[in-house]
């Protein structure tokens, strides 16, 4: 990793790089020297309007996120087939079962992926490859801008080049020649797709403090669900599949040129690579938009350098300078030395793929509601608001681990109840109202799983370890579809048997409500009592 060069004029005899002067008396006046969240809470609110305002826009990017994620629903369905003539018996339910022209797609062959490339009879496991390949690419896209998240780009300027690529990919998905060429560009975006959640997620949290953090995190699944629900209405308008995947790209350039510009960098990010001054001007802007007053003799640092208030002083006759220190920057590889944060991304990862194997297998496996699919997809999108709302009022009552416990253990016993009901008359409606109730229970756990990822790591290395983690995830979306079709009783079990061993392991997780989020690796060791965890 390379690290930014300290300027001429900083003494490196200095605690601290930033010194105020007291323009009244003309000597040193006291600095205070605390950490963002200490901060936060102390002089610029936790959650003002202008935490407000950078949550409500930067969390919209989750439903560009469920446009380019969910729109396979629309684009590669099975649409609706008549027979023609004679040659066709009114007791056949699948074309398979009829000679070539003797049916017809009713909407044509342009309204879906599957009508235009033939994607039926032998062809149809193709179907399921471009959905496994665009959770790889997902798997992908969400280590790389992980990493380059937390580095140099950052995490405004890693979201601005995934939805730059989410808006390219996706016009170019619509004009695929073939399904080769459609696969691939599903691929390409899945890789960008990969970084938008997790980049969108920790910008939009981080400013926030540690008391609110919680609530505010919760509440950015919202926006994914709502993109869901929109992306029924949009689908509904817009029948062919080539006008559909314009349509859902459309929203990311609108992002980025309407909204991201009024979006800054998080402060723990410019913070953590040292640029001081850069930190210290958006501290003053959310104590300025909140109606506080942060005081010039105030400064923040890193949690390693706020045990102690310095006395020296440092006078800089170049106004407009930008004080910085050096940058400090960390990998997975700083994770896996740790032993304190090795075992906390080993859970994160083994409990993020067993939610998403429950989660996208048990939206898979769901009874259907008996309605059109454009009122199916709205109401399965809406379902899941109720269990966002529940564990954000309880996640600072109760805490993140016991709710974790909970939800998965509430999500896996009725998928256990499930895979032992039989499979026919009334009991297929109990079926239907387990699987139901096991979505809820994993669609908050899901919820959880973000902020609770969050807050396991130190800055440093924040956006890798939560990319880690939500690669895992992406594995077991690659996985549920395989689970699926082992018949009716056994994704029950094996959905069951997911949600309760991912509880089980939730229990080897700490507690880290009103937790400080830390800043470096040597910060958390210390505020955990775990100094000898940071290796030589």
């Amino acid at each position: 990793m390379s690290k930014s060069s300290l300027p001429e004029s900083f003494d490196p005899d200095l605690s601290s790089p930033l010194l105020a002067l007291d323009p009244d008396h003309g000597g040193a006046k006291p600095e205070e020297r605390l950490c963002m969240d200490d901060m936060l809470t102390k002089y610029c609110g936790e959650f003002g309007w202008w935490q407000m305002k950078h949550f409500v826009l930067t969390s919209m990017a989750w439903a560009l996120e469920a446009f380019h994620t969910m729109v396979v629903i629309f684009a590669d369905r099975e649409p609706v087939w008549r027979c023609l003539g004679d040659g066709c018996s009114a007791g056949v339910r699948s074309v398979c079962e009829l000679d070539p022209g003797s049916w017809e797609w009713i909407d044509g062959p342009g309204s879906s992926t599957v009508a235009e490339f033939g994607l039926i009879c032998s062809e149809k496991y193709k179907v399921g490859l471009v959905q496994a390949l665009f959770f790889g690419g997902c798997m992908i896209g969400a280590g790389v801008f992980g990493h380059l998240s937390d580095s140099k780009l950052g995490r405004k300027g890693s979201l601005i080049v995934v939805c730059t690529l989410n808006a390219i990919f996706g016009c170019l998905t619509a004009v695929s020649p073939d399904y080769w060429t459609y696969a691939l560009f599903r691929l390409l975006t899945g890789f960008s797709t990969g970084g938008v959640g997790l980049c969108a997620f920790v910008l939009a949290t981080e400013p926030i403090g540690p008391t609110k953090r919680g609530i505010a995190g919760m509440s950015t699944f919202y926006f994914f669900s709502g993109g869901i629900a929109v992306l029924s209405g949009i689908a509904y308008f817009f029948r062919s599949w080539r006008a559909l995947y314009i349509a859902t790209s459309i929203p990311s350039i609108l992002f980025l040129l309407f909204i991201l510009p009024f979006v800054s960098e998080s402060p723990r990010w410019c913070l953590i690579r040292g640029k001081i001054g850069r930190t210290m001007k958006t501290m003053h802007s959310i104590a300025k938009a909140n109606g506080k007053t942060l005081p010039d003799s105030v400064f923040l640092a890193l949690d390693d350098d706020t045990n102690e208030t310095s006395e020296k002083s440092q006078t800089n006759d170049s106004k407009g300078e930008e004080e910085s220190k050096e940058a400090i920057t960390g990998s997975l590889v700083d994770v896996l030395r740790s032993p304190l944060t090795r075992i906390r991304l080993f859970l994160a990862v083994a409990i993020n793929f067993f939610c998403s194997v429950v989660y996208y297998g048990l939206s898979l496996n769901v009874v259907n509601l008996g309605t059109n699919l454009y009122l199916n997809v709205f109401l399965n999108a809406v379902a899941e608001m109720p269990a966002f709302l529940l564990t954000a009022i309880l996640i600072d009552r109760f805490g993140r681990k016991p709710l974790t416990i909970g939800t998965q253990w509430f999500s896996g016993a009725f998928c256990v109840v499930g895979g032992l009901l039989k499979v026919y008359g009334t009991w297929k409606t109990i079926r239907m109202v387990c699987s139901i109730l096991g979505i809820f229970g994993m669609a908050g756990t899901y919820n959880l799983l973000f902020i609770y990822t969050v807050e396991l790591f130190p800055t440093v290395v924040r956006n890798a370890a939560l990319g880690s983690a939500t690669q895992a995830a992406q594995m077991g979306a690659i996985l549920a579809p395989l689970v699926v079709v082992l018949g009716e009783r056994i994704p029950f079990l094996v959905f069951g048997v997911c949600g309760i061993a991912g509880g089980i392991l939730a229990f080897f997780l700490p507690e880290t409500l009103n937790r400080p989020l830390y800043d470096t690796m040597a910060g958390m060791a210390e505020g955990e009592g775990e100094s000898e965890a940071i290796t030589a």
